[in-house]
């Protein structure tokens, strides 16, 4: 019997794995930070035989409540991933598997490789509305990554969204996987009607080092970019200092970062309330997009969620408030489950990257129906 976590965003420590009875494992922290959720490891053993897991020491994780009602996912061919499930005591997560193969992986959720990663750039590339552009490059020397969706020009809207500032939640990224390729589809009137409106600025990964390396929250060297938009600098956050600095070039008249939350089982939003500069203008603008959302879809709801900021009490560090305050429109966080959606369950799959995709599609049909308010 063998663990592995020598690969593509990989996090594990063994901490015991004599017998099948009793597999004890740990998580790792990120790297110069006390954040500790994300992992994901390869299991080489006997198949048809029963495997006893316990991933320990869970109570001084980052979010401790987002192990309550989870469910690990696991896959044999790292294309389909399924639940399975799990009992939570505290402090330790246990789980049994019956490998059906010689290899199974495990993670905390489908993961979204480097390598599809650079996939999804260069398809997108190659549609004539598409450009493929580096801004710059992170601490471990990864490209950051801006397509840009449409023809610019002055009568169009500017629509940023960004994803993956967190690069555990990586339910972020199949989310913009069914973006990007709806609004690349020819034959879809949704997608030509926008594009016919404004131009899309999209940052599929803002955290490729952390992804790498098999970080819940952080980059290369421990910063959590969404307290980083106030000052980034290139030196500590150069993710953020990079886009900041092509969103000042561009403006911006909507924009979108996308989010996974461990510990509510909802898809959701977190508008600009608290931001100094929220009016009516801002409030109608996010209420329209949220009617659409929930009319378009049944994953969305609006009762569950965030606490709403008081006037000017908004933390501006964070990238929807800064965004919202710098450019005095809709700026939104959408948060998506590590769990399941508690609506709409699926015992088999939970929330998942077919599901993220589907939302990202369907939020391409909400934009549009906000489009010419901006």
């Amino acid at each position: 019997m063998k663990i592995f976590s020598n690969f593509d965003s990989g996090n594990i420590h063994v901490i015991q794995a004599e017998s099948r009875d009793d597999i004890q494992l740990s998580i790792p922290k990120d790297n110069q930070s006390e954040f500790a959720q994300w992992f994901h490891f390869r299991l080489e053993s006997e198949p048809q035989q029963p495997h006893a897991f316990k991933i320990k020491h869970l109570k001084d994780s980052a979010y401790p409540e987002g192990w309550q009602g989870y469910d690990v996912v696991a896959s044999y061919d790292r294309q389909e991933w399924f639940r399975i499930p799990s009992e939570f005591d505290g402090d330790t997560l246990s789980f049994t598997a019956i490998p059906e193969c010689d290899s199974m992986y495990f993670a905390y959720f489908a993961p979204y490789s480097y390598q599809r990663h650079l996939d999804l750039l260069h398809q997108a590339q190659t549609h004539y509305l598409c450009r493929l552009e580096t801004l710059g490059h992170t601490l471990d020397g990864n490209d950051m990554s801006l397509l840009t969706i449409g023809e610019p020009s002055d009568d169009k809207k500017r629509i940023w969204i960004t994803a993956r500032q967190h690069p555990g939640e990586s339910m972020a990224e199949w989310f913009m996987e069914g973006f990007i390729e709806r609004l690349l589809d020819d034959t879809d009137t949704v997608a030509r009607a926008l594009l016919n409106k404004a131009t899309f600025y999209l940052v599929p990964n803002m955290n490729p080092d952390g992804s790498i390396r098999g970080h819940l929250r952080t980059n290369a060297i421990g910063v959590n970019l969404n307290r980083e938009w106030q000052t980034p600098t290139p030196e500590r956050s150069p993710e953020v200092f990079y886009v900041r600095e092509r969103m000042e070039q561009t403006g911006l008249d909507m924009f979108l970062d996308i989010h996974g939350d461990e510990a509510l089982p909802y898809n959701f939003v977190a508008g600009g309330e608290g931001i100094p500069s929220y009016n009516e203008h801002i409030a109608k603008l996010e209420d329209q997009f949220k009617q659409a959302l929930m009319t378009i879809t049944p994953e969305f709801q609006d009762q569950h969620g965030y606490d709403k900021n008081a006037l000017g009490t908004a933390n501006l560090t964070v990238g929807s408030k800064w965004v919202g305050e710098r450019f005095k429109t809709l700026a939104y966080t959408i948060e998506m489950p590590f769990k399941d959606n508690a609506q709409h369950p699926d015992e088999l799959y939970g929330w998942s990257p077919e599901r993220s995709v589907a939302f990202g599609e369907d939020t391409l049909a909400a934009i549009l129906h906000v489009v010419d308010q901006l």
